[in-house]
């Protein structure tokens, strides 16, 4: 039988959850690298036991860790965070005489076929791929080198690259998301990004109309649609049919349509997945109960609530923090700011804490294994 595992970064370290492919009893692991932020922790696809962990602290600056036995050791990944052989300094060290300086790396996307090749999205937004197991890394620099770069602007949570999807068809296609700049497509591999963001609106920008300057929360695709994209919005819920050319609102009667994580449905590629919260200062879910909400293809959106609080619910969930699995009854899973993590083994229909008081959740990753 299948198992599964997740894969939990928090504000004070990081935790894994292991379960058989009945769902029901999960052991914890963790913390690892406790008191430090793991922003967030991903397995390689291609390797199940590779996985690679975001760890940073204000005082002790960006580390990446890895793991090669499924995350029982851990091991720096390098010295590509230290500066003249001093670690710590925030700084991406790649040989240059003025290695570039940024905040924190908040998304990791392990290659799909190569476990030595990964992906990182770090603040101020910029995008950089390892080739060699994240022992070193090189900028992607057609991005920030695309004409718009200056116009860029920090939404509340910063300048930052937090999506990053693969294409599985199409190894020279990518897409990323930068808040608060808009989604972004290369198809050449990197050398050169076009923004994706017509027929989104913005009314805290001055042209609700322009190329850049759209913030968004999270994007998401099937892997076997990968030109049907959709996205979580500052405000709005969006689907897009021409990988990204155009986009069409599908809030329709949430209750909400803020929020920041979205997430596709394994087996069926029209049926995805939001957490809706009340507004952009109020971060927590409409009249304090907490519920995910699915839609499937045109239907309506329909309130997932059996086995989560329905009163007196002040949490959130981030941008990264919910995930699903790939077995036949398809699993959904999500992390809150108040430290609780679901799980729901059949598709949403009914769900269930699988533990509860962690520090508060920044990321929720999965991957089912043999």
């Amino acid at each position: 039988m299948s198992k599964v595992r997740l894969l939990v970064g928090t504000r004070k370290g990081a935790f894994l959850l292991t379960s058989d492919g009945k769902r029901k009893r999960w052991k914890v692991d963790g913390p690892f690298f406790s008191g430090w932020e793991i922003y967030h922790l991903k397995g390689s696809p291609a390797d199940p036991n590779r996985l690679y962990a975001s760890q940073s602290s204000g005082w002790f600056g960006q580390i990446i860790q890895r793991s090669q036995d499924g995350g029982q050791s851990w091991e720096p990944a390098g010295n590509q965070f230290a500066y003249d052989g001093v670690p710590g300094t925030h700084q991406w060290y790649d040989g240059t005489p003025h290695p570039w300086e940024f905040k924190r790396v908040w998304h990791l996307e392990p290659s799909l076929t190569d476990p030595e090749t990964v992906y990182a999205g770090v603040e101020d937004a910029a995008l950089f791929r390892s080739t060699d197991g994240a022992k070193s890394w090189q900028e992607l620099s057609g991005l920030r080198g695309h004409g718009s770069g200056p116009h860029w602007q920090p939404g509340a949570g910063g300048m930052c690259l937090h999506s990053i999807l693969l294409d599985p068809g199409d190894p020279q296609r990518i897409f990323i998301a930068i808040s608060s700049a808009g989604a972004f497509r290369t198809t050449d591999g990197g050398q050169t990004w076009q923004p994706i963001n017509r027929g989104l609106r913005s009314a805290h920008i001055p042209d609700p109309d322009a190329e850049v300057g759209h913030c968004v929360h999270h994007i998401a695709m099937h892997k076997t649609r990968p030109g049907t994209l959709f996205m979580q919005k500052h405000w709005d819920v969006m689907r897009s049919d021409d990988a990204g050319d155009s986009w069409q609102e599908i809030s329709g009667e949430l209750p909400s349509d803020f929020g920041f994580a979205i997430d596709v449905h394994a087996h069926e590629p029209e049926t995805i997945y939001v957490v809706p919260i009340k507004s952009d200062s109020e971060h927590f879910p409409p009249d304090g109960k907490l519920r995910v909400y699915r839609k499937r293809g045109q239907e309506g959106w329909e309130a997932l609530t059996k086995g989560l609080p329905q009163k007196n619910c002040y949490v959130n969930v981030l941008r990264d923090a919910m995930a699903v699995d790939s077995l036949d009854d398809c699993g959904i899973y999500f992390g809150t700011t108040g430290g609780q993590v679901y799980g729901s083994a059949d598709a949403g229909d009914s769900w269930s804490p699988i533990v509860r008081d962690l520090p508060a959740v920044l990321s929720v990753e999965v991957q089912t294994l043999p």
